[in-house]
């Protein structure tokens, strides 16, 4: 890699982490912690201990995710293992040092916007290659050695975290710290995933070349074709050539894309998958 370009990625990377661990920290001391609200994940776990305990959150946010931390250097490598030690670090020091204002004590603005700036923190702050929650190193962990989805860890997860909060806490106080989670993993997932979601779409049509053209032309996409045969029928002619399209758009476009694709031919055959990110290629709309 070229000195400028790292200097640049490395450049980009610190802004995330640091812009997100300030966001975190404004959710979390600001919002969170003086409403005794809690979140999901590892950062949820140290709330409620602190909740419970009275032990100040920045020293459980260090202790609590040093585990974490030889589990990330494990399963996903040594430096997003060094990002994520240092992001936690500066989180747990912006924690300690700064004095966040009170900013209400409405229980559902408290809920809603500290989940959102949490959520937004730690969304940033992977977008830097680092994370400031273990709790997704922990699932693809468990994913790996015990079988099932990712997703379906971090669920059970937060469902044990979230019951806990049930035992230890006030009914009341639980749910709206689930509250906060939801927007929390809301603001996470279009910090991510972002505006412009990606979805592929598969093209089946006998009008394939003027398809072809108006993806081009018109979205100013780019197209790959395979060659395919179809399979309908019983009869030995159905098995007949025919080339199938593969486009990747974002999901704002898709119904530009399909009222287009339905002048040219209302039967053409439609597949659409969701792609959360995409890399190389001519992906990004070019000027038509």
């Amino acid at each position: 890699m070229p000195k400028t370009l790292s200097y640049r990625v490395y450049f980009k990377d610190a802004f995330f982490i640091v812009t997100g661990v300030a966001l975190a920290a404004l959710g979390l001391k600001g919002l969170l912690l003086p409403s005794s609200f809690i979140d999901g994940g590892v950062t949820g776990v140290c709330l409620l201990v602190a909740e419970v305990t009275g032990l100040p959150l920045a020293l459980l946010l260090l202790l609590i995710n040093i585990p974490f931390l030889f589990l990330a250097r494990t399963v996903i490598g040594r430096i997003f293992a060094i990002k994520t030690g240092l992001a936690i670090v500066l989180l747990a020091l912006t924690v300690w040092l700064v004095e966040f204002p009170y900013l209400t004590d409405d229980r559902v603005l408290v809920a809603v916007f500290g989940g959102f700036f949490l959520g937004t923190g730690i969304g940033l702050s992977m977008r830097g290659g680092s994370v400031l929650d273990g709790t997704e190193v922990l699932a693809i962990f468990l994913s790996r050695r015990l079988g099932t989805k990712v997703s379906d860890w971090v669920i059970l997860i937060n469902l044990v975290i979230f019951g806990a909060a049930g035992i230890l806490l006030p009914l009341e106080q639980a749910l709206y710290s689930l509250l906060t989670y939801i927007v929390a993993s809301k603001a996470l997932d279009f910090i991510i995933d972002g505006v412009e979601e990606y979805t592929g779409v598969t093209i089946i049509s006998p009008q394939h070349l003027a398809i072809r053209s108006m993806l081009i032309g018109e979205l100013g996409t780019g197209v790959t074709i395979f060659r395919g045969a179809g399979g309908y029928g019983s009869s030995a002619d159905a098995a007949h050539d025919q080339d199938i399209l593969y486009t990747v758009i974002t999901r704002l476009e898709i119904r530009k894309l399909t009222l287009a694709i339905q002048e040219i031919d209302p039967q053409a055959f439609i597949t659409m998958s969701s792609i959360n990110d995409v890399r190389g290629g001519m992906v990004k709309k070019r000027v038509v």
